[in-house]
């Protein structure tokens, strides 16, 4: 088998580990959410939830096919250049790489818009040239990508101001976040800049309490976690002097 199988198949067991701490698959689950159900939306069959179980022994000769790969990505939002390429983070986001013909676009800060942080998909066409550009900050580890956006509102006030830049760096597992520390959340085409708190339900986190530093005008709400749900934290703002 060729390394790049091998590769392959290793990122596929780790994005595969991260999806059961989440509890978007569970093994003997028989209410949606089982090896067959995995192997219906991976393979469209749920009778091939044994070659499911191959793809994830590591002593099994049979890697992932690049096919059933790439419909991971689609069905639980996988970042399709790790896994297909072992570029970036699993459910990181995904930023586009300088173009070549644009030398003045370099670093490894995204900046992009509001909204189209907010609507884009994963991937290194999500955004258009003309809403993004890349730069960088001193004291931000240079191997990592990062993204950045403007705050509309005045909803943390006075912690973080209208106009404000913020710089994030996307978190991978949803347990990885700490409550009551403020995280940007993209979730079903909305973005969010709030102190997040995780709600529990059957050993998972389900729902995450969002609640402003300006609670007087802003009261906090609780969305529902799905596959789609996105978390960054945010490490930095930039303000206009």
């Amino acid at each position: 088998m060729k390394q790049d199988r091998v590769e392959l198949n290793d990122r596929f067991i780790k994005v595969f580990n991260i999806l059961e701490e989440r509890g978007e698959v569970i093994k003997n689950d028989r209410n949606g959410k089982g090896i067959s159900d995995f192997a219906k939306r991976i393979t469209g069959a749920k009778a091939n939830g044994h070659i499911i179980r191959c793809y994830l022994d590591e002593a099994n000769p049979r890697m992932i096919t690049y096919s059933h790969a790439r419909n991971l990505c689609r069905e639980y939002g996988v970042n399709q250049s790790y896994l297909l390429e072992g570029t970036g983070s699993p459910f990181g986001f995904d930023i586009p790489a300088a173009s070549i013909e644009s030398p003045v676009a370099s670093g490894n800060i995204l900046f992009t818009t509001t909204e189209a942080f907010a609507g884009s998909s994963l991937g290194a066409g999500s955004f258009h040239q003309e809403e993004s550009t890349m730069f960088s900050l001193p004291n931000l580890n240079a191997s990592n990508n990062y993204v950045s956006f403007p705050i509309n509102g005045n909803s943390m006030e006075p912690v973080i101001m209208n106009g404000d830049i913020v710089v994030c760096e996307p978190i991978d597992k949803i347990d990885q976040i700490k409550d009551n520390l403020i995280y940007a959340v993209k979730h079903n085409g909305a973005v969010w800049v709030k102190y997040v708190e995780k709600i529990y339900e059957n050993g998972r986190v389900a729902r995450l309490k969002l609640r402003s530093a300006n609670y007087l005008e802003h009261d906090p709400f609780v969305e529902e976690v799905n596959i789609h749900t996105r978390l960054y934290k945010v490490l930095k703002k930039i303000a206009d002097i």
